[in-house]
C-alpha cells in the first residue's frame, strides 16, 4: 500500500510534448496507466489524434493539445488552457525534439538554430509556462528529456548535443529556482533507444552492433526501459529528488 501510494499519479494532470509517437507516446501511456490524465502534445495533429484514440481505446484518460513548442504565444495559451480546463497541471515532460545529423562544419546558421530552438529553447518556454501554473498551485513535477550525448561527444550531432547539454544546465537552474515552491525539476538522459527517431542509426547494421558491444546490457534500449524512471521522478516517491540527471543507458556511459 505504501508503494502504491508513493508511485500513484491518480488525480493528476500531465503534459507530454512530442507525444504522437516514440518515447513521448510510451511515456504518455505510462503516466496514464499510473492514473494521470495525460495531455499529449505534438505539432502533427493527425498523428496525435490517432495516438490519443488508441490510448482511449485501452481505457486510458488522455486528451490532445496540438501546438508548436517553439511558438512562445502558442505555448503560453496552450498551457494556460490546459490548467483552466483541468483545474491544474501537475506534471510536465519536455520531450519534443528534432535531429539533423551532419558534420559540424557543414551546418548553416539556420539549421543550427532550428535544432537548438526546438530541443532547448522550446523546453524553456514550456517549462516557464508550466512553472508559472505550478507556482500558483503550490507544486509540481518537471521532467526534461536530456541525452547521453550531453555527456559524451558523437560525430554529427553538434547542435543536438549542445542543446541537450544546455538542457541539463537549465534543469539544474530551474530546480534551484522552483524548488522553494514545491516543484522538482529533473532530467532523464536516455542512451540509444529503438525508436523511429533513431531510424537512420538502426538501419546501419555496423553501428547497431557497435552500440550492442559498447553497452554492458548488450542491447539497445526500448521505450519501456525508460518509463519506470519517469514514473519515479513524476511521483511522490521522488519528492526530495531535485536537479538530478538520471541516465538510462544500460551502462554505456559508465563503461570504458
Amino acid at each position: 500500500m505504501i508503494l502504491e501510494r508513493l508511485f500513484s499519479l491518480a488525480g493528476r494532470t500531465a503534459l507530454v510534448t512530442g507525444a504522437a509517437r516514440g518515447l513521448g507516446l510510451a511515456m504518455a501511456r505510462a503516466l496514464a496507466e499510473a492514473g494521470a490524465h495525460v495531455v499529449l502534445n505534438d505539432i502533427d495533429a493527425e498523428a496525435l489524434e490517432a495516438s490519443c484514440a488508441a490510448l482511449r481505446a485501452g481505457g486510458l484518460e488522455v486528451s490532445a493539445a496540438p501546438f508548436d513548442v517553439t511558438d512562445a504565444a502558442a505555448v503560453r495559451d496552450a498551457v494556460e488552457g490546459i490548467a483552466a480546463r483541468r483545474g491544474r497541471l501537475d506534471i510536465l515532460v519536455n520531450n519534443a525534439a528534432i535531429q539533423n545529423r551532419k558534420p559540424a562544419l557543414d551546418y548553416t546558421a539556420q539549421e543550427w538554430r532550428r535544432v537548438v530552438d526546438t530541443d532547448l529553447t522550446a523546453c524553456f518556454l514550456v517549462a516557464q509556462a508550466a512553472g508559472r501554473v505550478m507556482v500558483g498551485q503550490g507544486g509540481g513535477r518537471i521532467v526534461n528529456m536530456a541525452s547521453i550525448v550531453a555527456q559524451v561527444g558523437r560525430v554529427g550531432l553538434a547542435p543536438y548535443s549542445s542543446a541537450k547539454a544546455g538542457l541539463t544546465g537549465l534543469t539544474r537552474v530551474l530546480a534551484a529556482e522552483l524548488g522553494p515552491h514545491g516543484i522538482t525539476v529533473n532530467a532523464l538522459a536516455p542512451g540509444y533507444m529503438v525508436t523511429e527517431f533513431n531510424r537512420a542509426l538502426l538501419d546501419d547494421a555496423e553501428f547497431v552492433r557497435y552500440v550492442e558491444g559498447r553497452t554492458p546490457a548488450g542491447r539497445w534500449g526500448r521505450p519501456e526501459d525508460l518509463v519506470g524512471a519517469l514514473i519515479f521522478l513524476a511521483s511522490d516517491a521522488a519528492s526530495y529528488v531535485n536537479g538530478v540527471v538520471l541516465t538510462v543507458d544500460g551502462g554505456l556511459v559508465a563503461a570504458m
